[in-house]
């Protein structure tokens, strides 16, 4: 069974320029980067939660984007005991939205709550890359190889020195251990203990200077301010906020000053534009102050070529660079090939000649257009460059189509190619070379179908005339009547009886007999029909 040993976590260090309500040092500056740390008694994270000795206890932690994530606790009498990674957890990397818990479900450990009582802390440090903590964290034996607070946030200061600002994140968790609540009586002062790298820095606080690091100092609880400074090295400052009988532990990281030199560039012509690390800083005459090192120029002026050196600033002294920038010629090259060779070139809708072609032109971009008998037309848009030569190379492709452009009576009339609805004639469609089947077709007349041959680069013209299709209607009323269709008189049936023939389709069939109703009727021709009818008397 493998023990925990949690106990009061004063963590709170080089690891951000801010302190929390909690006596951690935080990452001031923003990002999108959060992680948040929690015990299972806790989740709301009200820091209440109470653990006695012997109890089981669960950690889990959650991020909102992909990162590495490191768990430590920190006992009161200075002893650190790692939780993720561990010996039986290696795999610290989380997805975004991803919450895991140690022990994680069916784990070969679990994590059991012993002394000493008091209020624990847990500590979550997340980051956007892996870190090194091979100085700090023995993986294997599980133990931290560092002591207290202050070592473990010394050590884990250097380890984040070198990542950028926004790329970490810290949390962390409290509870009790053995007690319900806090002791009775807390002392009306706080401890801050200022330290830093390299120490011998003045410490002001809230203004005043107050010593120099390394220096413990007493103050009252509530927000004060902190400055370093050391000469050679930037000023640090940070805001805590310490409560009653709290140990608030600060220790700066310097930076170095930047070491300023003076980069003066000239041009012929003058007005050129100066680009100092790819950032526009102005135009020629131009006189820079810049951190000491080296720098890629560029100077840019339309009409001319680009410019382009590696100076070396120095400090306290004056990198001049002097540039007469060569005019760019005002024509380039353009190269046409095709294959296969012996196209016809256009440009801008002119004939220039035939491919292999090399042509000399202004600056500006052209319309190129390579034609090749049995080959389908080749176009581009190219842009020709001063100086330079523009090379344009263009595989033809064999025209495999041909046209098929079918006029059919009655027009409108439905056109299929293949099995597939092409449209209505009158129709202009291009196909594939070779054999396709057409059929025609139209309501009331007969089906049309033939099979078409389409060669390449060639346009078949076909006529269709359909041929109408009729029906015979046997009309059987209880009345002599006169027949209408379509609103046209088309017979009278004596006795009530009329035999006619129709075009397939949609139809009006009228009925009109003296001493009867007239009757109306929508009709629909499909074939040879009997029809029996009956008109109301008026």
């Amino acid at each position: 069974m493998r023990k925990l040993l949690l106990a009061a976590l004063g963590l709170g260090v080089a690891l951000a320029q801010q302190i929390s309500p909690q006596g951690i040092l935080v990452n001031p500056v923003p990002t999108d980067l959060v992680v948040k740390v929690w015990v299972d008694k806790d989740p709301a994270k009200r820091g209440n939660a109470v653990y006695q000795v012997g109890e089981p206890i669960y950690i889990y932690v959650n991020v909102n984007r992909d990162a590495y994530v490191y768990l430590f606790n920190i006992n009161a009498d200075g002893r650190i005991d790692p939780i993720l990674p561990n010996a039986f957890e290696r795999e610290n990397f989380l997805r975004a939205g991803e919450t895991r818990r140690f022990p994680p479900e069916g784990a070969r450990y679990r994590y059991t709550v012993t002394g000493p009582e008091g209020e624990d802390r847990i500590l979550a440090v997340a980051s956007r890359r892996p870190l090194s903590l091979g100085e700090i964290l023995d993986v294997e034996g599980s133990r931290v190889r560092v002591q207290g607070a202050e070592g473990l946030a010394r050590a884990l200061s250097i380890v984040i020195e070198p990542l950028p600002p926004r790329d970490w994140v810290t949390d962390v968790a409290r509870y009790f251990v053995g007690r319900v609540t806090a002791p009775p009586s807390t002392p009306a002062t706080a401890t801050l203990a200022v330290d830093s790298r390299p120490q011998g820095a003045e410490v002001y606080l809230d203004g005043r200077l107050s010593g120099r690091t390394p220096v413990s100092l007493s103050v009252n609880p509530g927000r004060h301010e902190v400055e370093l400074r050391l000469s050679g090295y930037q000023p640090y400052r940070v805001t805590v906020n310490p409560r009653p009988g709290e140990r608030v532990q600060v220790f700066a990281q310097l930076v170095p000053e930047r070491r300023q030199g003076t980069l003066a560039v000239t041009s012929s012509p003058s007005g050129a534009e100066v680009y100092v690390e790819g950032a526009l800083r102005g135009r020629t005459p131009l006189s820079l102050s810049l951190p000491e090192g080296r720098y890629a120029v560029e100077l840019r002026l339309s009409g001319y070529e680009t410019y382009r050196a590696t100076v070396q600033v120095r400090r306290g002294e004056t990198t001049r660079l002097d540039v007469r920038l060569n005019p760019i010629p005002r024509t380039g090259t353009l190269l046409l090939e095709s294959s296969p060779t012996g196209a016809e070139a256009y440009v801008n809708g002119a004939f220039r000649g035939r491919t292999p072609l090399r042509l000399v032109l202004d600056e500006g971009t052209y319309r190129v257009e390579l034609r090749a008998p049995g080959y389908e037309p080749y176009q581009a848009t190219v842009r020709v460059e001063r100086g330079r030569e523009t090379r344009l190379s263009a595989s033809l492709r064999p025209i495999r189509t041909g046209e098929l452009f079918l006029e059919a009576r009655p027009e409108g009339a439905e056109v299929y190619v293949d099995g597939r609805l092409a449209g209505r004639a009158p129709l202009r469609v291009t196909l594939e070379a070779g054999l396709h089947e057409v059929r025609v077709l139209a309501p009331g007349y007969a089906e049309y179908r033939a099979q078409v041959e389409v060669r390449p680069a060639e346009t078949l013209r076909l006529f269709v005339e359909l041929v109408p299709v009729r029906a015979v209607l046997e009309l059987y009323l209880n009345a002599e009547a006169r027949v209408f269709l379509n609103g046209e008189e088309v017979g009278l049936a004596r006795g009530g009886y009329l035999r006619l023939e129709a075009p397939f389709g949609d139809h009006e069939l009228t009925l009109v007999a003296p001493g009867y109703r007239t009757l109306v009727q929508e009709i629909r021709v499909t074939g040879n029909q009997v029809l029996r009818l009956t008109l109301r008397p008026l």
